[in-house]
């Protein structure tokens, strides 16, 4: 009877480390991320252009000077594959991006606006591409200085580059900081495994949580006001956040009495 019992914990154990085996090796980077804040405020009657909004939203953002802030348009599907596709405004900090909707729905127009956190996770496709460029480049090398020489060179490099890495991770150069996380792939290494948190880190991504949505909110109030409207009050549900890159490990049941 007990072999019964730990039959159905083995096996979800053994498609955890599977589920995480395969994610590694064939993962690529996550874009729907993990949402850790959901907001919504709506509007009976109002009637306004999204892209109005929009066009408002990054003029005051971009007046407000925040650094490291990236403003894209970006559509997602309303439905299925063949839906009609909703056009929202992303405004990315390092991997920290709040992304809001504004639109009508029925005879009522809303703002919604999402904290959505996209972590860096260094799968093997990125290791296989840095060891492909310095296999490149250490070929290129061979003809110069020899195999053996080519090989060292291609190694030093290898330990010059993560070098450099640790020094922007834990240093005060924000410039090659910025450098680092616009580079495909060299931006998920650096970020998972070399850039540290600091107080400093922490502060200005709570501050942004904080200014953009307050700042998302005053529009929406003021687009209301101009058209004689009242933006009602707060629905915020909670969604679940659950961590959306690796599987849970399942906890272990207490024995059947």
């Amino acid at each position: 009877m007990a072999a019964s019992d730990d039959k159905p914990k083995i096996s979800e154990r053994v498609r955890f480390y599977l589920r995480a085996v395969i994610d590694f090796v064939f993962g690529f980077e996550n874009k729907k991320g993990e949402v850790l804040d959901y907001q919504m405020y709506h509007a009976a009657g109002l009637t306004l252009s999204p892209q109005e909004f929009y066009e408002k939203l990054e003029a005051e953002v971009a007046a407000r000077k925040f650094p490291g802030l990236e403003i894209t348009r970006q559509e997602f599907s309303e439905g299925g594959l063949l839906a009609k596709r909703r056009t929202y405004l992303q405004l990315m900090r390092e991997r920290l991006a709040i992304t809001t909707c504004a639109a009508p729905f029925g005879d009522v127009f809303f703002f919604s606006w999402r904290t959505v956190y996209i972590p860096a996770l260094v799968r093997l496709w990125h290791i296989l591409a840095v060891l492909f460029c310095l296999g490149t480049i250490g070929r290129l090398l061979i003809p110069l200085l020899g195999f053996n020489f080519a090989a060292l060179a291609t190694v030093a490099l290898l330990f010059a580059l993560a070098a450099v890495l640790q020094n922007a991770a834990t240093g005060n150069r924000t410039d090659l900081d910025a450098l680092l996380l616009k580079i495909p792939v060299v931006s998920t290494i650096y970020q998972d495994w070399f850039r540290v948190e600091t107080y400093y880190r922490e502060d200005t991504r709570n501050l942004y949580r904080q200014l953009l949505p307050q700042l998302i909110k005053e529009l929406a109030e003021e687009a209301c006001a101009a058209k004689g409207v009242t933006l009602e009050s707060e629905f915020e549900p909670r969604p679940k956040v659950a961590d959306l890159n690796q599987p849970q490990l399942p906890q272990p049941q207490p024995p059947a009495a």
